[in-house]
Order: C-alpha cells, then sequence, then structure tokens
C-alpha cells in the first residue's frame, strides 16, 4: 500500500517525535518500498467511473469542434481528482458551447452533474468540477499561456474516442487558416501541442 507524500496525507512523523503531546513516546517509522518501474509509473490508476466521464465529456467537446482534446490520469499524484479533460476553442462563444455540450450529456448520459461550475462570465476559461473528473475548455489563447499540459506531462495520458483524438492540433490548423499565428507551435508567444 501506498501512502501519501505530505504529513496532511499520512505519512508518519519522524523518529523521536512525541505523539499527543506525551514526551518519551515515539512513532515507529514504517519503511516502504516504493520503487516503480516506468512502466509501472504510467499505468492508468483513475476509476472506471472517471473513464466513463472522461469518454463522455470527450466526445461532447469534440461534437462541438473542440481543439486539441486531451486526457490526463492524475490520480495518483493528486487526492482530489483522478483525471484532467483539456479542450480549446478559437472563441468565447465556443467555450461556452462546448461546456455547455458536456455538462448536458454528463448529465443525460451518466447523471452526472458538476459540484462547481466557475469562469462563466468571461468565458476565456470554464472549469467543471465532477469531483472524480475536473474539465478545463480554455480559449486557445489561454490554453497557450497557461500551458496545463506541461504541468500533467508527467501523468499517463487517457485513451479518448477517435473523434476526440482527431481534434489533436486543430487550433494550429485554425490559426493558420485565419492568419492568428499567436500562441501557435513554433511562434516564439507559445507553444501547443
Amino acid at each position: 500500500m501506498r501512502r501519501g507524500v505530505c504529513r496532511a496525507g499520512g505519512l508518519p512523523p519522524p523518529p523521536g517525535t512525541p505523539v499527543g503531546g506525551q514526551r518519551g513516546l515515539s512513532v515507529v517509522r514504517e519503511i516502504l518500498d516504493v520503487s516503480t518501474t516506468v512502466y509501472e509509473s504510467l499505468q492508468v490508476t483513475a476509476t472506471d467511473r472517471s473513464l466513463q466521464l472522461v469518454n463522455a465529456a470527450a466526445q461532447a467537446a469534440a461534437d462541438r469542434l473542440a481543439h486539441d482534446i486531451i486526457a490526463y490520469d492524475v490520480s495518483d499524484v493528486l487526492s482530489i481528482t483522478d483525471a484532467f479533460l483539456l479542450a480549446s476553442a478559437p472563441n468565447d462563444r465556443q467555450v461556452k458551447s462546448i461546456v455547455d455540450e458536456i455538462e448536458e450529456r454528463l448529465q443525460k448520459e451518466l447523471g452526472a452533474k458538476p459540484v462547481r461550475r466557475e469562469g462563466d462570465r468571461d468565458a476565456r476559461w470554464i472549469l467543471l468540477d465532477y469531483v472524480d473528473i475536473v474539465i478545463h475548455v480554455q480559449h486557445s489563447e489561454e490554453r497557450v499561456f497557461y500551458a496545463l499540459e506541461r504541468l500533467w506531462k508527467d501523468c499517463p495520458e487517457l485513451p479518448l474516442p477517435e473523434d476526440a483524438v482527431k481534434t489533436r492540433g486543430k487550433a494550429q490548423e485554425h490559426a493558420v487558416a485565419t492568419g492568428d499565428h499567436t500562441g501557435i507551435a513554433g511562434d516564439p508567444e507559445g507553444e501547443l501541442s
């Protein structure tokens, strides 16, 4: 059994630390073997429910023409959620449309309602928190600026429906087609991959 990384996560205090304020009593430190191979560290540990939610949300986002949909299993490094789903769109109206479709689809197909929805006012970055998963739908410029992919690149990538996978690179295609090269891969302002 693996334990958390910080005291709040359940590790015992260092040896010799008084317990319950009484001097003389100490906690015996347990040595855990948590060595893992590269393969083991990339295994998906998210729950089946989380994977269902991620797949339904990714398909809904793809149906609303989201760009660069990707999901990460963060269950090994975060205790608050199992997975992050990231998607983007070139304008605020489409960001809102994608979020509305995801919310409606998860409610209809899986009976899931978000416990929190943030960012509606500006619609530049809307977050849907379903506890099991957290969904980030960002305006393309915010996606490049905040680069959430860089934060979670060491986490295993979750498999997504084919339609969602096909959205990879759509932000760059859109930028080239519209002449807006701000923040696309190869541009000094940022990178999106």
